[in-house]
């Protein structure tokens, strides 16, 4: 069940309400890759670091069984670098600073072990680098999951669609949904998103859950109300990693199946934001993992009998 994860690792500075961090680890392919590892599947990172990247973090790539043979180090420059301010209510934050270093000539280079995954993550990339990553394959994976951003539509509007015709899961939040539609209606925008190439949408709300569309089918997961919310970065990414891991793991793609990779895709993300940065997705035993899923299940499962008035 190989799944090749391709996109940033970095350093991530974060200031919320409650606290701020130094430089600490972060980056797409980062969070995606643990939360993919935690549920079994066996993960191989494609990604760019500079020489200030330390070994503890190689380390713990090592210790989750992420393969990091795609991960080139470029010793003479620095690792991709964010830092964030979060404001009250913790669903909008400031960008202070966004230094790109190594990420902006990164040319991703698949290892021959790499070119024929079961399952593939294009983590939010320059559409030309997810394109040249799909240009290596050497055969078609079983799905292609894919993750962009407003600023492509913005910068790279024609390369965005050619990559989206060739995927099979495009991941966006609602805004990004409607404008790369121009659909107020999220309905009718998972409508038009479906006939530019993808076979499911996924539009993230955040701390509203999670749309699954596919053909005329909709399913939607909630998010788990948390009684603390430390730090929301990267869940979006750990929800990619947690419905990849769970569909790799199955090996089934099914609607019905991409409905409960929602569900653990959730589960995961509602581990990251309780802790900063990367520490909520460490350590996680399967239990709790499958008693996270439970609460899922319980906020969602009613029974209900229809009386005609």
């Amino acid at each position: 069940m190989s799944i090749v994860v391709v996109g940033t690792v970095a350093f991530d500075k974060i200031e919320t309400p409650f606290d701020k961090t130094d430089k600490i680890l972060g980056g797409a392919a980062t969070y995606i890759s643990l939360a993919a590892s935690q549920l079994g599947g066996e993960v191989n990172l494609v990604s760019v670091v500079g020489g200030d990247f330390p070994e503890e973090y190689m380390s713990l790539f090592g210790k989750y069984n992420i393969n990091i043979d795609g991960l080139q180090v470029k010793p003479e420059g620095k690792s991709f670098f964010w830092s964030g301010r979060y404001h009250s209510d913790m669903n909008s934050r400031d960008t202070l600073i966004t230094d790109l270093n190594v990420l902006a000539d990164f040319d991703p280079i698949l290892p021959e072990s790499y070119k024929n995954p079961e399952f593939l993550v294009l983590g939010n990339l320059t559409p030309s680098v997810q394109m040249r990553v799909l240009d290596q394959l050497t055969h078609r994976p079983k799905l292609i999951v894919m993750d962009t951003m407003n600023f492509w539509m913005d910068t790279a509007w024609d390369d965005l669609l050619e990559v989206i015709k060739r995927v099979d899961v495009l991941t966006v939040n609602d805004g990004e949904a409607r404008q790369l539609t121009g659909e107020y209606s999220l309905v009718k925008a998972a409508q038009k998103i479906l006939t530019m190439g993808p076979k499911f949408l996924v539009i993230k709300k955040g701390e509203h859950g999670a749309l699954l569309f596919h053909e005329k089918s909709v399913f939607y997961a909630p998010a788990l109300p948390l009684e603390e919310v430390f730090d929301p970065t990267g869940a979006g990414d750990t929800f990619a990693g947690g419905f990849i891991g769970h569909l790799a793991r199955t090996k089934d793609i099914s609607f019905d199946n991409l409905k409960n990779a929602i569900i653990y895709g959730s589960a995961m993300a509602s581990f990251t934001v309780e802790q900063f940065g990367t520490e909520g997705l460490q350590g996680l035993s399967h239990e709790a993992i499958d008693e996270r899923v439970k609460l899922f299940v319980d906020l969602v499962q009613f029974d209900i009998s229809l009386v005609n008035s």
